[in-house]
């Protein structure tokens, strides 16, 4: 039977054939079976990596200079906030591992049955956006590359675009687990060739004397450079990480889980952001160029024979990017009580997905402009219930409660006061400390009523976004000294079967 609603049911019961080989999944909320669970902890470096090898690494080279910093600073600021940000990704995919559930069903431990349900809507907010971010990036980038290459240009091409793009990543999400694992091991490989390819035709763009005489920026601008990079990555994802390590055996090692999850969704961001570095600083006119279309703008220094292949590369880095937000958004629907099927729930997403690219590819609007203030205000409650689920991960030395995930008369109850209570804090904490930067969006000029306390919303914090920061450190430190009590009081009940965190360590280090 597949879940259509809050009652577990055992995933892979009933998965129909297209019949052409090609098997819809329909697992949705489900607690995956022991019988059905596969593969390695290695297996997760696939879909991460090939969700973060976008050639969009690059332009954000451009947008962490705007902030004022030097080259040095950018990438200091860049490999911290790329690498702790997926780390906070591999803690909560231990969640996965361990209860098999979509992260936001393992999420109800943490914020409770129902009032997770908040959570879950949020997550799905942020992943339609995103995948509505990506798509919108992949059409404009064909458009610009069919324009280059005298194929033409305007609606016509934009729309061809957007069809094959929106099948590409509606079916994959669609059928589901398997497809999407396929998919991401093809776009891996791909994109990392035909990507090497186009650092070799530019390298020679670089002017290291231009990138290293950039003045250094002061404190505020780097911290807000920093904060940048952990909401443009690792928190833009840490929402659905245990969506895919669900699938792996309980007993798969829990530092595997943790290690791959962060290196493989780390290592292409890493090495794109630092060349793109080095591309934005050497080229004032680029760097300008990107902000109005990151990838398009990428196109002009290359000769035009490679251009098919660089679209190749954006398009196939993007949509592996959007492949895995448009499957997480729809256990993400599910799980916020809408008793549909998940392919339906991908395809309602889908349809999303598509409206709001032709408002941002057609509507005329600033795209960065979009895409910041997206990225700050929605982040900010999302970094506070991250904080909450890691430290509800960290306390957690016993197994999930499995069919209390979907009882709000169970153990983890149904709307928990304390841990909504600081979710609410560090969210109402944090929208005081971020501003809006979108003319367009008088609506948010709500946001920064705290900035007053360091310097206004014209101050050298303006633009640091210390509102995630603070969001996130009230929801981990806040969850981490008030809900221990609580967690212990729920392991303390009888499970069925109990899986000892210590147990695990002891097991990897007999194995080992």
């Amino acid at each position: 039977m597949s879940d259509l609603g809050d009652t577990p049911a055992p995933a892979g019961a009933e998965l129909p054939s297209t019949g052409s080989g090609i098997v819809i999944e329909m697992a949705g909320t489900d607690i995956i079976a022991d019988s059905d669970r596969k593969g390695r902890p290695f297996s997760l470096f696939w879909p991460w990596f090939a969700a973060n090898i976008s050639v969009l690494g690059i332009s954000y080279g451009a947008w962490v200079l705007d902030f004022g910093i030097s080259f040095g600073q950018a990438c200091v600021a860049g490999v911290i906030g790329i690498v702790f940000s997926f780390f906070l990704c591999g803690v909560v995919a231990l969640a996965g591992k361990r209860g098999g559930a979509p992260t936001m069903v393992l999420a109800r431990s943490a914020l409770g049955v129902i009032g997770n349900r908040v959570a879950a809507v949020l997550s799905w907010i942020l992943t339609v956006g995103w995948e509505t971010v990506l798509t919108s990036l992949a059409v404009m980038a064909t458009a610009t590359i069919m324009e280059a290459l005298g194929a033409g240009s305007g609606t016509s091409i934009k729309l061809i675009a957007l069809a094959v793009v929106a099948v590409l990543i509606v079916g994959g999400g669609v059928i589901g687990f398997d497809m999407i694992m396929k998919m991401q091991t093809v776009i891996t490989i791909v994109t990392g060739v035909l990507t090497i390819g186009y650092f070799i035709l530019t390298f020679s763009h670089i002017d290291l004397g231009a990138v290293t005489s950039m003045p250094s920026g002061k404190a505020q601008a780097f911290i807000g450079a920093l904060i940048f990079m952990m909401t443009g990555f690792g928190l833009g994802w840490v929402n659905m990480a245990a969506d895919y390590s669900r699938y792996l055996p309980r007993k798969s090692s829990s530092v595997g889980v943790i290690w791959w999850t962060t290196f493989g969704a780390a290592i292409a961001p890493l090495l794109l952001l630092s060349y793109g570095l080095l591309l934005a600083g050497s080229d004032p006119a680029l760097r300008q160029g990107i902000s109005g279309d990151p990838i398009g703008a990428l196109t002009t220094i290359l000769p035009t024979w490679y251009l098919l292949p660089f679209g190749l590369v954006a398009i196939l880095g993007l949509v592996g990017g959007a492949v895995l937000d448009i499957y997480s958004s729809g256990l993400a629907l599910i799980s916020a009580g809408i008793p549909i099927p998940r392919p339906v729930a991908a395809g309602i997403d889908g349809v999303i997905m598509i409206l709001g690219t032709i408002y941002i590819v057609f509507g005329g609007s600033a795209f960065f402009d979009i895409f910041q203030q997206f990225l700050m205000t929605l982040g900010v409650p999302i970094a506070a219930w991250a904080g909450i689920m890691l430290a509800d991960v960290l306390l957690r030395k016993a197994a999930y409660a499995e069919a209390d995930l979907f009882n709000p008369r169970g153990r983890y109850g149904s709307i928990p006061p304390v841990p909504m209570g600081i979710m609410i804090l560090g969210t109402g904490v944090g929208w005081g400390f971020i501003i809006n930067q979108l003319p367009a969006a008088k609506f948010l000029d709500w946001l920064g009523y705290f900035m007053g306390a360091v310097g206004g919303k014209d101050g050298d914090w303006a633009y640091s976004n210390l509102g995630v920061l603070f969001a996130l450190l009230i929801g981990f430190i806040g969850a981490l000294l008030l809900t221990r009590g609580r967690v212990r009081a729920q392991e303390a009940l009888a499970l069925p079967e109990v899986v000892v965190v210590v147990e695990e360590v002891v097991e990897e280090g007999e194995a080992a």
